[in-house]
């Protein structure tokens, strides 16, 4: 069902909801004086769009980098006789006191405020107006919501010296609130008295204390026959805690789980603890005790735990406590415990470190609330993905997925999770992935690269984009990616691993690829940054893969693209390529790619002039007897000096060299190579070669042409025959056969 999922299109709903968030103004919206949004007066929208919305808007700000939040969005939900809301999940700083005023007249049933850190005192108040219908809130990590600013003295001349100080409030609490059930507290500022606040609460199901120190739980009891999940994550515990918690007899969930790393706890696990919690919580269905010590040994003896077929059986358990089971669990919390590793143990579901099952259940489990965990468990998922195969390959992806959209600032999950994704989306596991999948692969990575200057980062989230098809599989994000790349480039202080794939991702993207996607990067900067990298390896006298990508990218990019052409030499591109060639005279590949691009060049007209000097003529005119690639360097070369000859003798504007004793050296030249070369090139189009077919102005132009199309024809026919048919060639060589100027040995070969 998972990779159905995966693969399913999104719904209609979801596209539509998507649709008219990227396009408020288009579709639900009218602007007023410009700046604030306003909802057409005959829109009515029940709940379940209402709320769809709210969170979609909340979750596209948090994760996509190019969506553009609005100051007055919430206040489109201030009138609940046109837009209803009933269940919304708000998150960091995206929501502010002024954004839940704009809805208080709604009948809230659920409000989740995740990290809201940005609302104060005055969104306390603001939750009241909610308090006759709410049935389930969370302000977890809600740090200055009980806090308000105090105005010392009252006077404006004061203000200025002293500004407002942050004073806690003491005297709000939960007061009115009948009908809620389900409070997440989590990670609650210390110095505000749980007990007081939760007090007037008739019945609670469901509390979550994570992080919370309470010395005295015993109000707790109040809720016996009410409460049944209860969470009190990194708690420091005692005996009394134990005591109050054994009372609890409707509880189903229980979470006493700790990160070992975060402090120094006395509490230690021990059997008669967990034999207290079975004998007494006889409802418990789940039960976390992660990051716990065992003060005493829990577990059978090692020969009996040995055997027999792995079994959740209770009456089988390794650890002893839980043969009191009356059936096994349906979660089991032991990560970061010696527990996890033994062989029965009595539940459905185990979250720990020893194996994959375990170590995603942990990640599912921990991502929502928990990073500082979730961070080492994804660490353990990349030790098995990278050593061992994934065998719950999409499970594995979509977790890590939602663990870097969820935590977009977390450094930890930045750096482990995109290092998982390298693994994960390796090609040997390539077939199981759908495109919707990848997509969103590529949309994490893109996250990271932006939310991310660290050097991990940003070398992971290149190394994954390795694993893509290049453009095609960027195609969807085109610009985007490309701004990122040259901006890794374009950095002062650059790590060489990441400017080596940076640079060879520039030049993937570039390959093959429109030409208006070519004229778009040109103009982003794309043929400076390869430049500036060139004059900076050129400087170092060092012509690595760096050098080598850079000129093959800008040979790419000014493929019949003349704007990109003319930026080439109105940057100095001319004055570096002889530098080069100066630098570097044996290195052979580098050779082909300067060629390749001055090619380019030569095919514009316009920039043809520019060429016209004695030192380049030259230049070009000895490398014709280059064996540098076999003849690429020499073939390339007699291409640029193909189409200057084609512009006649009138525009041949130096002395030196003469323009017949050059036309002698292409002869020369085109007759020295092997017709059945293999070649080092790919034409997307034939068109600048047979330009040079009609006419009689250069024969040795038209000889060049009519090689290269014999040459390419007859090595690969099955891609190059039908290009040749389909740009007319067929009718161009045949008209030239017929020519009077065109040498013997030209219209054999078309011929």
């Amino acid at each position: 069902s998972l990779k159905m999922a995966s693969d399913s299109p999104e719904s209609l709903m979801t596209l539509c909801t998507d649709y008219c968030l990227r396009n408020l103004e288009g579709t639900l919206c009218y602007l007023l004086d410009n700046e604030t949004l306003r909802l057409h007066p005959d829109i009515f929208l029940p709940s379940e769009i209402c709320d769809k919305l709210v969170n979609e808007y909340v979750e596209l700000v948090k994760t996509d980098s190019i969506f553009e939040p609005h100051e007055s969005f919430f206040t489109l939900f201030s009138d609940p006789r046109s837009t209803r809301l009933a269940r919304i999940h708000l998150r960091e700083h995206i929501v502010q006191d002024q954004d839940l005023e704009a809805i208080r007249k709604q009948d809230l049933i659920e409000l989740y405020l995740t990290n809201c850190e940005k609302l104060t005192a005055k969104s306390l108040q603001t939750l009241v107006s909610f308090s006759h219908t709410l049935i389930s809130l969370s302000l977890f990590g809600c740090c200055n919501i009980f806090y308000e600013e105090e105005n010392p003295g009252g006077c404006e001349d004061d203000c200025l010296v002293n500004p407002t100080r942050q004073v806690l409030v003491k005297d709000f609490t939960f007061e009115g609130f009948s009908r809620l059930r389900i409070l997440n507290l989590g990670r609650l500022i210390e110095g505000v008295n749980v007990e007081t606040l939760l007090r007037p609460l008739a019945s609670l199901a469901a509390l979550d204390l994570s992080g919370i120190q309470l010395n005295d739980v015993g109000f707790l009891t109040q809720w016996k026959d009410s409460l049944v999940s209860l969470v009190l994550y990194n708690m420091d515990l005692s005996e009394e805690h134990i005591q109050v918690i054994a009372q609890l007899r409707k509880l189903r969930h229980l979470d006493i789980s700790r990160d070992h790393l975060s402090s120094y706890y006395k509490f230690k696990l021990t059997r008669r603890v967990l034999n207290l919690f079975v004998e007494n919580l006889v409802n418990l269905t789940s039960l976390d005790i992660s990051g716990h010590t065992m003060l005493e040994n829990c577990t059978i003896p090692s020969m009996e735990e040995k055997m027999g077929q792995t079994s959740t059986e209770p009456a089988k358990s390794s650890i002893a406590p839980f043969r009191g089971l009356k059936r096994p669990l349906q979660f089991l919390g032991l990560f970061e415990t010696s527990l996890c590793r033994l062989t029965h143990i009595p539940a459905y579901k185990v979250s720990g470190d020893k194996n994959e099952e375990q170590v995603l259940n942990a990640i599912e489990a921990y991502t929502e609330h928990r990073p500082e965990i979730t961070s080492r468990a994804i660490n353990l998922l990349f030790d098995i993905a990278r050593i061992e195969r994934c065998s719950q390959l999409l499970r594995a992806l979509q977790l890590v997925i939602t663990a870097l959209k969820c935590h977009k600032d977390d450094k930890n999950i930045q750096v482990t999770g995109s290092a998982a994704l390298f693994y994960l989306t390796n090609s040997e596991y390539r077939m199981e992935q759908s495109v919707k999948l990848r997509r969103q692969v590529i949309q994490v990575v893109l996250n990271g690269m932006e939310s991310y200057q660290e050097v991990t980062v940003q070398r992971n989230c290149c190394l994954t984009l390795c694993n893509f098809s290049i453009p095609e599989e960027l195609e969807f994000q085109y610009r985007r990616v490309n701004e990122l790349l040259l901006n890794i480039l374009n950095q002062s202080r650059q790590d060489e691993s990441i400017q080596r794939i940076a640079v060879h991702l520039c030049n993937a993207l570039v390959c093959q690829v429109d030409n208006d996607h070519k004229e778009a990067v040109g103009k982003m900067g794309f043929v400076m940054t390869m430049l500036k990298l060139i004059q900076k390896k050129l400087a170092d006298k060092t012509c690595d893969q760096v050098m080598e990508f850079s000129w093959s990218a800008l040979w790419n990019i000014t493929d019949e693209t003349p704007d990109n052409c003319e930026m080439f030499l109105n940057y100095s591109g001319m004055k570096l390529f002889l530098e080069c060639l100066k630098e570097f005279p044996e290195k052979q590949e580098l050779h082909r790619n300067m060629l390749g691009l001055l090619g380019n060049v030569a095919e514009v007209k316009e920039l043809r002039p520019q060429l016209m000097t004695s030192q380049f003529i030259s230049v070009f005119s000895n490398l014709l007897e280059s064996k540098a690639d076999g003849i690429e360097v020499s073939y390339n070369a007699c291409g640029v000096l193909s189409h200057i000859m084609f512009d006649g003798p009138e525009a041949w504007g130096i002395c030196e060299p003469h323009r017949e004793e050059v036309v002698k050296r292409m002869w020369a030249a085109i007759q020295s190579w092997d017709i059945n070369s293999r070649r080092n090139i790919n034409y997307r189009s034939f068109e600048p070669i047979l330009r040079l077919l009609p006419q009689g102005i250069s024969p040795v132009s038209q000889h060049w042409a009519t090689w290269a199309l014999y040459n390419l024809v007859s090595v690969y026919p099955d891609k190059y025959c039908p290009l040749l048919i389909k740009e007319g060639g067929i009718p161009l060589l045949k008209d030239m056969i017929k020519m009077a100027s065109a040498r013997q040995e030209t219209k054999e070969m078309a011929r």
